[in-house]
């Protein structure tokens, strides 16, 4: 392929169409006819951001009996999930009825939105995903909008030619203040209240000073003035270009002062305008002036000197900023900051900040406290396609998240619960002694549960640690992973309580219990997994339950001859879903009047509809089958050809269904078979 072939495909992919579309220009008349047809054009920022995060559109669900929206925006579809948010929707929801209310002119868009939260909770995430969505909505039909440019000005005033508007205002604001009612009640004559075009604020001071000037030159003609002097051009956002986003970061109070939010003196042009106060002679380029039409972040925000504290109350408050010699000017712009929690208790405390605690609407981010939430947050970084060198073995990212998960509950009040049923509680277990009203309660009771704990970054940090360590020679599993953040709590640095270091390391001690347990029972089902083997079980299972229950006897297949009802094949089965001796008859007849009731309909009964009594027979044939498989055994020094096949049958069935590999199916085998020595080990000490 040839350099000609490819400059053909960039042009065949309608990039030059879509480039004229976004460089768009025009007289203002032309904008004034687009307002009118489509008055959305002159949105302000608030409603531009709401209508942006409503582009992507959004799903709603119950939980604890309150209709929750999970708005798709927080997915970032504009990168495919790369800055995606998991498990903070009714965060995320709060955030996005602020600024709907503040769209709507409720009040917030008045205020500084506060993202407030512990370290790693993903406050930055969500301010990165709201400029990139503003900056990408930018380029779309919907989202278009536009600013002017002053031309022609060297023929009538002593400066260049032509000026941007240096805060992307705009082009209405040409309109003179005194006749702008009159023009806004035509445009919005007939609309509804959401379509009703608003205009509030004034020229900045460099495109007032042009305006004077021009208002004079023609006598007050301002026709003259918007058809020689004004060109109306399309407005892309840019954070790279400082085009309408901007973001602004404390830094050392001697390298640092307001200048950078409202721009500063232009010191090289002074001597050709003549005075430091002329708006020629001005860089309009601090972070609030760029950020005009739409939004503007503040990182660590409660981090601030006072001096800038000052402007972010006038600019929250009155929608105005105040550069140096010249009158306050008007601002148009989303404000988010976000900060942690030490800060924001400092804030609190000082009776000084109570203007700004006044202006600022606080959305709290806090850690995830729902596993499976977590794990999706591993799971985008480290998969089969980011780590493709390296397997992860099965339930390696679940069993970090669990721990991280863990520290950030409280221990429940409740005697008889654990933490760990409180966590698969809030996974969405629930039980007849835990209903969803039952684990509302737990919630409210916890008043800081998400404000503490382990974050995501010192998980991801670990299992990149491990990942890079490769202990596993190609295949890393929990425990690698859990070692390697056991080892790192001796030098985290948020961690300088020695008791607290100490319930971290108890909490990755019942982690590995549950991983015992969830390993011993996939490799039960794996060896139970033979599908002949449990399905005649079953049917031999429901041939004597059925005679039991309606007092016939069974038919010997081998011999002929009818016998009673296996009470001991049935009580096997019953017993290892703890059905008692005194239930067992309520049981079997709930599975009989299920059979029933499914053939009434003209419906095969399969067992495997019913959670219990698949769990039973897994159970059963895995105990049948156990010994003859010879799991007990280590399995690296088998040498029987039989015991080994059967053993291979096993590893197959778990790297098949499971997602294990060659190495981590291995690893499991051996480790289960350790577990179930140890209980053969204890039966022999019970029986002395």
């Amino acid at each position: 392929m040839k350099a000609q072939e490819l400059i053909a495909a960039v042009k065949d992919s309608g990039f030059d169409k879509q480039y004229a579309e976004l460089h768009w220009s025009g007289t203002f008349e032309e904008y004034l006819n687009m307002v009118i047809e489509r008055p959305a054009i002159a949105r302000n920022a608030f409603q531009r951001m709401y209508d942006m995060i409503a582009t992507y559109g959004f799903t709603t669900f119950v939980e604890y009996k309150k209709e929750i929206t999970h708005w798709k925006f927080f997915e970032d579809p504009i990168e495919n999930g790369r800055d995606a948010i998991f498990g903070l929707d009714v965060h995320l929801m709060k955030l996005v009825n602020t600024i709907k209310a503040g769209a709507a002119g409720y009040g917030p868009e008045k205020r500084v939105i506060l993202l407030h939260g512990p370290v790693g909770s993903s406050k930055s995430t969500i301010a990165r995903l709201m400029k990139k969505g503003i900056e990408e909505y930018s380029k779309t039909p919907e989202g278009a909008m536009y600013s002017y440019v002053w031309t022609n000005l060297a023929e009538v005033l002593k400066m260049e030619d032509t000026m941007r508007s240096p805060m992307n205002q705009d082009p209405l604001y040409i309109i003179p203040p005194e006749r702008r009612d009159t023009i806004l009640s035509l445009i919005n004559k007939g609309r509804s209240r959401q379509e009703v075009v608003k205009l509030e604020g004034d020229l900045n001071p460099a495109c007032r000073y042009v305006f004077t000037a021009l208002m004079k030159h023609y006598k007050g003609d301002w026709s003259k003035i918007v058809k020689n002097h004004v060109r109306v051009e399309r407005l892309i956002l840019s954070e790279r270009d400082r085009i309408g986003i901007g973001t602004f970061q404390p830094k050392d109070e001697k390298n640092q002062d307001s200048t950078e939010l409202t721009g500063d003196i232009n010191y090289r042009k002074i001597a050709e305008y003549g005075s430091d106060s002329d708006p020629r002679a001005f860089n309009f380029d601090g972070e609030f002036n760029i950020a005009n039409r739409g939004m503007i972040e503040f990182i660590e925000v409660l981090k601030l000197d006072v001096a800038f504290l000052y402007d972010l109350l006038t600019a929250s408050q009155e929608h105005k900023i105040k550069p140096k010699k010249f009158a306050q000017c008007d601002i148009d712009e989303v404000i988010i900051g976000h900060t942690n929690e030490p800060e924001y208790k400092k804030l609190q405390n000082n009776e000084f900040m109570e203007a700004l605690r006044d202006r600022t609407v606080k959305i709290d981010v806090p850690y995830i406290t729902k596993l499976k939430e977590e794990v999706k947050i591993y799971e985008k970084s480290f998969n089969a396609t980011t780590v493709p060198q390296v397997h992860i073995a099965p339930h390696t990212l679940e069993m970090a998240a669990m721990w991280a998960v863990l520290t950030r509950l409280e221990d429940p009040k409740k005697a008889n619960l654990t933490l760990v049923q409180k966590m698969k509680l809030y996974n969405g277990k629930t039980s007849q002694q835990y209903t969803e009203d039952n684990v509302k309660e737990l919630r409210k009771e916890a008043i800081r549960e998400g404000l503490d704990g382990i974050s995501p970054r010192y998980i991801q940090d670990k299992i990149s640690s491990a990942l890079v360590l490769d202990k596993g020679k190609g295949c890393i599993n929990p425990f690698i992973v859990l070692n390697e953040m056991e080892s790192g709590l001796k030098a985290h640095s948020l961690i300088n309580n020695e008791e607290l270091r100490k319930r971290y390391k108890e909490l990755l001690s019942e982690v590995k219990r549950e991983y015992e347990d969830m390993v011993k029972h996939e490799v039960q089902r794996a060896i139970s997994a033979d599908d002949n083997a449990i399905d005649k079980l079953c049917g031999n299972y429901i041939d004597n339950l059925k005679a039991y229950i309606q007092r016939e006897k069974v038919r010997n297949s081998f011999t002929g001859t009818h016998e009673e009802p296996d009470e001991r094949l049935m009580r096997s089965i019953e017993e290892k879903i703890d059905i008692s001796e005194n239930r067992k008859d309520d049981f079997r007849r709930e599975i009989m009047n299920y059979i029933g009731a499914l053939a009434i309909e003209g419906k095969t009964f399969d067992f495997r509809a019913n959670e219990r009594l698949h769990k039973a027979l897994e159970l059963k044939l895995f105990e049948d089958q156990k010994d003859t498989i010879k799991l007990t055994v280590h399995v690296s020094k088998v040498v029987d050809k039989e015991a080994q096949a059967k053993i291979d049958i096993v590893k197959s069935r778990l790297i098949k269904n499971y997602g294990y590999c060659e190495i981590c199916s291995s690893d499991v085998l051996e480790f289960v078979a350790g577990i179930f020595a140890r209980g053969d080990v204890l039966k022999d000490k019970d029986r002395h």
